[in-house]
């Protein structure tokens, strides 16, 4: 469940004109030069922008390599579901236009369907009006930690 801001906070905001907005609860150490940075978060929504970069380069003309552009796009899928222990399980995904360094591209993601632990999250990228990426993240919530999890607890050993 997303953590919701302090009635101090709220206060504050609202005495500042500014709607309050849910606090991210996962991926609080993602590196945001590659993931991106939050933009807006409200709850089943996440609103990324990738400021790209030289360390980003594919190539001497200029590409963004993919990989970062995946990065910020599960991140914003992430951000939108915003359990602590949520992961991917699968994605289906389109690369629709090449990106170049100092683009920025803004992800919106938005979760769609809930189903018991899993969620499904649609996600689109956006380089001023052109479309250069959308995606299917399909996520599982966890009880605990991936990493905490005992995977091995009910294999037989020798199996």
């Amino acid at each position: 469940m997303a953590k919701e801001p302090t009635q101090a906070q709220n206060e504050e905001t609202l005495q500042s004109g500014i709607k309050p907005q849910v606090v991210l609860n996962t991926h609080e150490k993602i590196n945001s030069m590659y993931s991106g940075y939050i933009v807006k978060l409200e709850s089943g929504y996440a609103k990324v922008s990738l400021e790209t970069n030289d360390m980003m380069r594919a190539d001497d003309v200029g590409l963004v390599h993919g990989g970062f552009i995946f990065s910020a796009a599960d991140f914003a899928a992430m951000a939108s579901v915003n359990e602590p222990n949520v992961v991917l399980a699968s994605c289906n995904c389109l690369f629709l236009a090449p990106v170049r360094i100092g683009d920025v591209v803004v992800f919106e993601a938005t979760e769609h369907q809930k189903e018991g632990r899993k969620r499904n999250v649609s996600v689109r990228g956006f380089v001023h009006d052109i479309k250069v990426f959308e995606g299917e993240f399909k996520t599982v919530v966890t009880e605990r930690h991936v990493l905490r999890l005992d995977l091995m607890k009910n294999v037989e050993k020798g199996a």
